[in-house]
């Protein structure tokens, strides 16, 4: 591998790969189009199709999906924002017209999952659907949406974790990286002759940790033993991987006038809750106190016949 590395290069040293001229951005009719944008927009449209999917195969109108996908998609990109800039007020409070600058970043998982399920209770309310039933579709698209989407961060050359030399190890070009996202472990491990930094590639580990996710999700879907399992599943699986990942990613956003990262106390607290309701509910139930998930169903149908 060389040492000095084009401003444009990805490397993984210890795969053997070298990626020549991975571009940020691409030019149609001399406006700038940031791939970061597009592998967010294939992701959330791939991960629609697949709610659609889930929602037919159970007997749910596919449409429905679609309907709520349009408020979704306007909403979590609101709250992915709206949690950032409360993280990095300091950053903004001084320049409040540059929260509505997107083209520097600065949108967060978390705020964009939340703002989501906000948005579908509030629509399954009004439209008088099952908010669990349709949370249990909608799971899968959303892990596969940050499946794909992630990608728009190895492109953006961001997410990524503390020094390693791992077998995943990432080499990139200090002028092709956020000079805060450079940690003290990582700039001493920067070696005299080079201009590259050597990191964990978070963004691919959270890639692949949704990927298995998903893949356990689709394979217990039809064995789930009530309504808003998957929800939980989601919650608690996500939030497993995302306690482990955000504790070496250098990006990481504080609670304020804390050393504590706000999104792994907010994905351990939801791994805890969601793994002792997934107990708590299978316990009552195992009393005979169960409701049949094919009622709900039975209710959303009579509910769009009557529409």
């Amino acid at each position: 591998m060389q040492d000095i590395m084009n401003v444009t290069d990805i490397a993984f040293p210890n795969l053997g790969i070298y990626l020549n001229h991975v571009p940020k951005s691409f030019s149609i009719f001399g406006f700038q189009i940031a791939l970061y944008g597009v592998i967010i927009g294939i992701g959330v449209l791939c991960g629609v199709l697949m709610a659609a999917y889930v929602a037919k195969k159970e007997n749910l109108n596919p449409d429905v999906i679609w309907d709520f996908a349009i408020y979704a998609i306007i909403f979590s990109i609101a709250g992915a924002r709206i949690y950032y800039v409360i993280f990095q007020w300091d950053m903004y409070k001084n320049n409040l017209l540059g929260i509505l600058n997107l083209r520097n970043g600065g949108l967060a998982i978390y705020g964009a999952v939340i703002a989501a399920f906000i948005t579908l209770w509030v629509y399954c309310k009004v439209k008088k659907y099952s908010f669990l039933q349709i949370a249990d579709i909608c799971v899968p698209g959303l892990v596969l949406g940050q499946v794909i989407g992630r990608w728009g961060n190895f492109t953006n050359r961001e997410v990524f974790g503390e020094y390693t030399d791992n077998l995943f190890a990432m080499r990139l070009p200090v002028d092709a990286v956020r000079g805060i996202d450079i940690s003290e472990n990582v700039a001493r491990h920067i070696t005299e002759g080079t201009n590259y930094i050597q990191v964990h590639p978070t963004f691919l580990y959270e890639s692949l940790w949704n990927l298995a996710l998903l893949l356990l999700m689709l394979a217990y879907r039809q064995h789930k033993k009530f309504q808003g399992e998957m929800w939980l599943l989601y919650l608690g699986g996500y939030g497993l991987g995302r306690a482990w990942i955000e504790g070496i990613r250098t990006d990481t956003l504080f609670i304020p006038h804390t050393t504590l990262a706000v999104s792994q106390v907010l994905a351990v607290i939801l791994f805890v809750v969601s793994l002792t309701a997934d107990i708590l509910i299978r316990r009552y139930l195992k009393r005979g106190e169960r409701t049949p998930i094919a009622t709900v169903h039975t209710d959303v149908k009579k509910t769009e016949e009557e529409k």
